[in-house]
């Protein structure tokens, strides 16, 4: 288990209002729209969630970073746990001709406005059931997703992916190091439902038998 981070640099592109996220709409009533993963969540108001999810090559630079890191190859199985709109996994088949790509995802809206290049690779499901043979990815990879389930539900999640990894996986969720970034992700979040610092994070995939990399997104 390692740590290795691939996101922070376009994680940080992104400017935030913390407070101004708490106190311009009922932040209540936001995340319980938010949780729907439909719509608004995905292409609708900011306050939803990401304000309109288009593809516009910001992944380009992580998949150039994956597959390099884990020596990608042509034939080669890759699965994403909360794919989203399957951004990345379109530049994973850039970056790596010949990969075969699989995506998860329990948002139909998602799936539905997904890459069109890779859509046909993209299935609805449930991360703490993954419909997979054991063994059958070279690399499995979830962005920004596990820290929305309840921990219960996490524990399954994690050891679904040490599952049907065949060794190399790549975890990354939100976390905080300190109380300024704690009550920051506090401000900016709408899903999360598992609040962790790192030591913690660490701890569980411990504790749970994870043996793949990871890393964190943090609100400074």
């Amino acid at each position: 288990m390692a740590y290795v981070d691939f996101v922070s640099e376009l994680h940080r592109k992104t400017k935030r209002d913390y407070i101004g996220r708490v106190t311009a709409d009922d932040k209540a009533e936001c995340a319980k729209t938010a949780k729907q993963y439909g719509y608004d969540y995905w292409d609708g108001d900011r306050k939803y969630g990401y304000g309109g999810y288009h593809y516009d090559g910001r992944w380009k630079s992580v998949a150039e970073k994956i597959a390099q890191h884990y020596q990608l190859k042509s034939g080669q199985k890759v699965l994403d746990v909360g794919c989203g709109k399957a951004y990345l996994l379109y530049e994973l088949t850039q970056a790596v001709p010949g990969l075969i790509v699989k995506g998860l995802d329990l948002s139909r809206y998602a799936l539905e406005h997904a890459k069109e290049e890779v859509k046909e690779n993209l299935q609805y499901g449930n991360a703490r059931e993954l419909p997979f043979e054991d063994n059958e990815f070279d690399l499995v990879i979830s962005l920004t997703t596990l820290h929305n389930l309840k921990i219960f539900d996490l524990k399954k999640a994690i050891q679904e992916i040490e599952r049907v990894s065949k060794g190399n996986s790549y975890i990354m969720v939100e976390s905080f190091r300190n109380d300024t970034e704690e009550v920051n992700m506090l401000y900016w979040q709408l899903t999360c439902a598992s609040y962790y610092s790192v030591e913690e994070w660490e701890w569980l995939y411990r504790e749970w038998g994870y043996t793949g990399d990871y890393s964190f997104i943090f609100f400074e």
